[in-house]
């Protein structure tokens, strides 16, 4: 005769060992479960500040999640985070992708350039494994009609506009000239800006191309410079966007200085120098002293890891949202999470976090910053729902 002690001992392993959801040994009876949970970002090149940024806003919600203790299907479990360098290189994000699926981790956060997540996003869609981008803006990310594509901000489609209409309506630019570096984000976030810069009635003087590993700019804009525009937009990086404006400034190009949410970041002042000065870009979402949890949120990431460049409070998000979808499933196999995380109804640190049919987030506001005295300051927040701020 077994006796029941011995009974429940064997159904708490058993269950260990599918939470898990791999085909090690599980570990003995209450014991936590390791969770892996991968992220993906560039971690060493030009944009290593944001990939690290990244992780570290995901490393300080998995420790806090661990801190707190978690218990999924009756089982204390541990969340282990994956982080995988990416350098914003697609061929590279696919590697690394493959390498997660193969991993066997229960989610992906990532990655950070819309370049790589959306060949990556076919490979963890394959797999069967859940993902949400902090960071990745460019449209065609959720539209590829992949049920475990998610992500926690706007995307380009609406930040063009408000960019294109902003230039025209706001900054008085009836001459625009743009640059991008080539890569999904870059260039998709220009072309939208273009799309509504015309509509709104301005006249593109000329559109220049450069890459998102280069610094010299200076036979690009000597060219701009020849069109006499008003205004110069760049869709692409800080590490390209300060370098740009510094060498728009030694030719003397008298165009003001338009970018999106890839040069919205303190890099972008320590690069551009003085000539970050009156810079102005736009970041998805509202400024983070004024996000429900931004206070709270900087105390903890600036104690932990110094200063947020852009998008630690998005990769934060994106696990917290992952971990409630498991916690509301009471599993941690994607195929059973991955439907309360399409109907996730949440107050975020960034703002409140429901997706729409696609992934996208139903509420996307944009907000418009300038450089002001060697920081970025709030010049108006619009879109989702939100009332201009001056």
């Amino acid at each position: 005769m077994v006796r029941k002690p011995v009974v429940l001992s064997c159904l708490s392993f058993v269950l260990a060992f599918f939470l898990a959801g791999c085909g090690k040994d599980a570990p003995p009876p209450g014991s936590a479960v390791a969770i892996k949970i991968g992220q993906v970002s560039p971690l060493t090149g030009p944009q290593a500040h944001l990939g690290k940024d990244n992780d570290n806003g995901a490393r300080l919600a998995i420790e806090e999640l661990n801190a707190k203790g978690v218990t999924i299907g009756g089982v204390k479990v541990k969340f282990e985070l994956v982080s995988e360098d990416d350098q914003a290189d697609p061929k590279t994000g696919t590697i690394v992708a493959q390498k997660l699926a193969d991993a066997r981790v229960a989610g992906v956060i990532g990655h950070l350039n819309s370049g790589t997540t959306i060949p990556a996003s076919k490979i963890y869609n394959d797999a069967g494994i859940p993902q949400i981008s902090p960071s990745a803006t460019n449209p065609k990310y959720t539209l590829q009609g992949y049920k475990g594509a998610f992500r926690v901000m706007a995307n380009d489609v609406q930040q063009g506009k408000v960019l294109g209409e902003y230039a025209v309506g706001k900054l008085g630019a009836k001459k625009i000239a743009i640059i991008d570096d080539r890569t999904a984000y870059g260039q998709g976030l220009a072309d939208e800006f273009e799309k509504a810069a015309k509509a709104a009635g301005a006249a593109i003087v000329g559109r220049e191309y450069t890459t998102d590993r280069a610094t010299d700019f200076r036979s690009i804009l000597t060219n701009v410079k020849a069109r006499q525009p008003e205004l110069l937009f760049y869709g692409g990086m800080d590490a390209q966007a300060g370098p740009m404006a510094a060498q728009m400034k030694t030719l003397a190009v008298k165009a003001k200085f338009l970018a999106g949410d890839g040069a919205q970041s303190p890099e972008f002042i320590k690069l551009a120098g003085a000539a970050a000065e009156g810079v102005v870009a736009s970041s998805p979402g509202v400024p983070l002293d004024k996000m429900p949890g931004g206070k709270g949120f900087t105390e903890r990431f600036n104690a932990r890891y110094g200063q947020i460049q852009i998008y630690a409070p998005y990769a934060y998000d994106a696990v917290m949202t992952l971990v409630e979808a498991m916690q509301k499933a009471d599993s941690t196999q994607p195929a059973k999470y991955l439907p309360e995380l399409a109907r996730i109804n949440r107050q975020g640190v960034t703002g409140p976090i429901v997706f729409d049919e696609k992934g996208d987030l139903q509420s996307g506001p944009i907000t418009l910053y300038v450089v002001k005295g060697g920081k970025w300051d709030t010049l108006e927040t619009v879109g989702g729902g939100a009332a201009p701020q001056k």
